[in-house]
């Protein structure tokens, strides 16, 4: 399930539109892509006229073993403007060390492939109020934690994808 979560993550609109799918009566059954179900973004978590502060992981902050493809698919959608919030415990005798990554491409965050990734945050800046990444421009992006040469990506869940949308304005 856990690939077919990120392959369904890029591809939004199928995965809500799957999500809205009427099962009540085999002869009344409706898929709605979602491409003219108007109301969707109204009645998600995150849409408000602004922009959103969003913490990654939520409670459950920036941490090994938390799957968060799962989480942002819950959370989404994200929006321009939008700011992410990464936090996680500086490195001790008690917590491992993570960071935040941005990865170039969909290959990349498939594999936990490093290779030409950006770093945004090391282990000593998720503490207090977190590292912030604001959501400018519209694409695709791919965050990943980068500790342990990608063991933490990979082993750890720690990535996920995000596409901001549009506000709509009335």
């Amino acid at each position: 399930m856990h690939k077919l979560s990120s392959y369904l993550f890029w591809f939004p609109s199928v995965a809500v539109g799957m999500a809205n799918k009427n099962v009540t009566n085999k002869k009344t059954q409706h898929w709605n892509f979602g491409f003219n179900y108007t109301d969707w973004a109204s009645k998600h978590l995150n849409y408000t006229e602004g922009s959103n502060r969003i913490i990654v992981g939520g409670s459950e902050k920036w941490h090994f073993n938390f799957n968060y493809t799962d989480w942002a698919l819950k959370n989404g959608p994200f929006y321009f403007n939008d700011t992410l919030v990464f936090k996680y415990d500086p490195p001790n005798s008690t917590t491992f060390p993570h960071s935040v990554y941005l990865l170039p491409n969909l290959w990349s965050f498939l594999t936990c492939n490093l290779r030409g990734a950006k770093r945004l945050a090391d282990p000593t800046q998720g503490g207090g109020e977190g590292f912030e990444f604001v959501l400018k421009k519209w694409q695709p992006y791919y965050f990943a934690c980068g500790e342990r040469n990608g063991f933490h990506c990979k082993d750890g869940l720690m990535r996920f994808s995000v596409m901001p949308l549009f506000r709509r304005r009335y």
